[in-house]
């Protein structure tokens, strides 16, 4: 009898393929590209969750952590060690909000902007790769899509 692991798929191949259930791909497509930023980010030593909070700060800054867990796709509990640790590194400062005393705004440093900068060339030159062969219609329609998905009532 032959060993039960030899007989597992490969990603892209039986169910883990073109035939296997959505929900799954998306989740085999994700774990992929997690690990495959991760490895780029490796050199600067910042994480995917980093770079995501790093990028949202960028787009949207002087939030709460709480609001930079909801926009990083993350936990509060997580964002608060990402936070702590980004601090640690001189990448992020906190602030009082101007009116709601308790809460602390978060906003890129100087360091952070030239790390963002730094981590963001690596990890579009990723993307970049990874739609190298597809057209740009079907660029497009893939960004839509995922976009579609996401949003509340698409459910």
């Amino acid at each position: 009898m032959a060993d039960v692991l030899d007989e597992l798929p490969e990603a892209g191949e039986g169910k883990r393929g073109v035939d296997g259930h959505l929900g799954y791909l998306l989740r085999q497509a994700a774990h992929a590209h997690r690990q495959r930023v991760e490895q780029r980010l490796s050199g600067l030593s910042l994480t995917l969750p980093q770079f995501s909070a790093l990028t949202m700060l960028d787009a949207y800054p002087g939030h709460s952590g709480a609001d930079l867990a909801r926009l990083a796709l993350v936990t509060p509990q997580t964002m608060s060690v990402i936070v702590a640790n980004l601090l640690k590194a001189g990448l992020v400062e906190r602030t009082p909000h101007p009116i709601h005393g308790r809460i602390q705004t978060i906003t890129l440093t100087e360091t952070g902007a030239v790390m963002l900068g730094a981590a963001k060339q690596c990890v579009y030159a990723l993307e970049a790769e990874m739609l190298t062969d597809l057209a740009p219609e079907v660029r497009a329609a893939i960004r839509q899509w995922l976009t579609r998905i996401a949003r509340p009532e698409a459910g």
